[in-house]
């Protein structure tokens, strides 16, 4: 019995992936165009759930805002989608707030608000230098970029304006992409300001050693330059599942749980083999993955391995979240009171601290409106990078799902608060593309220590009962990592435009964040889905090599 053909295979039903099906599908209406997702949702690292018995709320397992003044890809693809979309599925956006004023720092043992750094340097428990004293952390990052890169941090440069400056820079006469981020911040900030820019910003991965031509522009865009953040009032995957919906309905085929374990390229098609023993025949071959998947996929597939180096050029960076609810928005009362007498609460933004916990947001409402009275919820911990080595004795091991062929970890001691409900089995999960909070359990260890942290943290001598967890760690396979970061010594741009098309008599093609100017961000994957889909219409021999299949 002959191996079922199809046109044009797309594995990976992330953002990239389901964008350039439908894209495709456009472009080729006759073709058979058929989506691989190895997991049990199309989305990605883009993952919405919404808690039990609190319906005005969506938590944010994966990415979480957008940046609307600079990130025109994804702000242009919401604009199309909802001017086909009917009103009451409009993809609607709300100001995403980030760090306010009254909200807690608490470094060092010593308890500081957001605003200290700024009126009180005094109390900063770091020893800054007399022109570092008196700034925030990303105050600080900036004037050391401008000291690198003179003339950069100018308002009213574009982002693509920046990239070109970096790529063309030198520090001390050596190109600025054989530099790390990490060794030219320390050639003009102390120590001092480096960690405290590092403790008191939230994260860890982003100040380390990566490549600093794309590191610069990467951070002002970021954080540096008036960044305007924006949340989604019914979650960031309502992107990728509206996408999927009209690919279906114009009769594509979505897969899920279908993991790629290798390919072979022969007599003009390509040959996929998925974990169950399923093969399937593909005029061409799209690769919608990060560094992670493609490793894992590598190790048995020829093709691959011929590109290594364009691979590799990249580094996954582990991040994880867990949300936590609670009966009543406790943390209001670790406010302060004003030069006035008037009681300012802590109630949206974010909390950050050199505690393991790292970062604690205050989650908004689905319009972006703080929480007041009535249950609520926390990103409880936003963490990245080597910190997130504290919690690896409290959660299972990041390879052992995806090992076993499952798309989810099963605990052996999962957290159950008050409100969860009766937790379904993975097996017992619904096939269609949304996810439900009680698929992604929180280790009960892992909330015990969260809820000790956030006590120390908020000053206060109890924390109340946590009701409800969800938890999502990204650095479990097939990912690797939230986000992906360019590698020293890369010219990040001859690979992001490479690697869409790495094989020129191929008709492979890869696309990502992984590999794009906008890492970490979906703007970044549809860069690059962008590139790849220019460069795969225009391709003849891709086309003589789909008519192969169905001779």
């Amino acid at each position: 019995m002959s191996n079922e053909q199809i046109d044009i295979a797309i594995v990976g039903g992330g953002v990239s992936g389901i964008y350039s099906a439908w894209k495709l599908q456009k472009e080729y209406p006759g073709k058979k165009i058929v989506v691989f997702e190895g997991s049990d949702h199309i989305g990605g690292r883009l993952l919405s759930v919404k808690p039990p018995d609190i319906p005005d709320m969506v938590a944010e397992l994966g990415g979480m805002r957008i940046l609307e003044n600079n990130q025109f890809l994804i702000v242009k693809l919401i604009a199309d989608l909802n001017a086909i979309l009917p009103d009451e599925e409009q993809i609607t956006l709300y100001d995403f707030p980030v760090d306010e004023p009254q909200n807690i720092a608490y470094l060092r043992g010593e308890f500081l608000r957001l605003i200290d750094f700024t009126t009180e340097p005094d109390k900063v428990p770091y020893n800054l230098s007399f022109l570092e004293r008196g700034n925030g952390p990303g105050t600080i990052i900036v004037n050391a970029i401008e000291q690198i890169v003179p003339g950069i941090t100018d308002i009213t440069l574009t982002d693509e304006e920046r990239r070109e400056m970096t790529k063309n820079a030198t520090f001390d006469q050596i190109p600025l992409y054989e530099w790390g981020f990490w060794n030219l911040l320390y050639r003009v900030i102390s120590s001092e300001a480096y960690q405290f820019s590092m403790d008191a910003g939230g994260y860890d991965s982003t100040l380390v050693n990566w490549n600093a031509a794309d590191a610069i522009p990467w951070y002002l865009s970021d954080f540096g330059i008036s960044p305007e953040y924006k949340g989604f009032t019914n979650g960031f995957q309502q992107v990728p599942i509206t996408l999927a919906n009209l690919f279906e309905a114009g009769g594509g085929e979505i897969r899920l749980n279908h993991q790629l374990r290798n390919f072979v390229w022969a007599d003009g098609q390509f040959e996929l083999i998925f974990g169950d023993g399923e093969l399937i025949n593909a005029g061409q071959l799209i690769l919608a993955m990060p560094r992670r998947s493609l490793d894992l996929l590598a190790t048995h597939s020829p093709k691959l391995q011929e590109i290594q180096p364009l691979i590799t050029s990249v580094t996954p960076r582990p991040l994880f979240k867990l949300f936590t609810t609670y009966a009543n928005p406790w943390w209001r009362i670790s406010g302060y009171t004003d030069a006035t007498g008037e009681f300012i609460p802590v109630q949206s933004g974010r909390s950050v601290t050199d505690l393991p916990v790292r970062q604690t947001y205050y989650w908004p409402k689905s319009d972006g409106t703080p929480a007041t009275k009535g249950k609520s919820m926390l990103l409880a911990s936003y963490d990245d990078g080597t910190n997130i080595g504290f919690w690896d004795g409290l959660r299972p091991q990041r390879k052992a799902a995806w090992q076993e062929g499952r798309s989810h970890t099963l605990l052996a001691d999962p957290f159950i608060g008050e409100d969860d409900k009766k937790v379904k089995a993975i097996t017992e999960v619904d096939e269609g593309l949304n996810q439900t909070w009680d698929q992604y359990q929180a280790p009960r260890r892992m909330v015990d220590e969260v809820a000790r942290q956030l006590k120390q943290m908020h000053d206060l001598d109890y924390t109340p009962m946590v009701k409800s967890a969800a938890f999502r760690d990204w650095g479990e396979d097939p990912y690797g990592g939230g986000w992906n970061s360019w590698n020293i010594g890369v010219k990040s741009w001859e690979v992001r435009d490479k690697i869409v098309h790495p094989i020129e008599d191929c008709p492979l093609y890869i696309c990502g964040e992984a590999y794009s100017d906008a890492q970490g961000w979906v703007e970044g994957a549809l860069q690059t889905a962008d590139i790849m889909l220019a460069s795969f219409i225009k391709q003849p021999q891709a086309a003589a090599a789909v008519e192969l299949v169905h001779r």
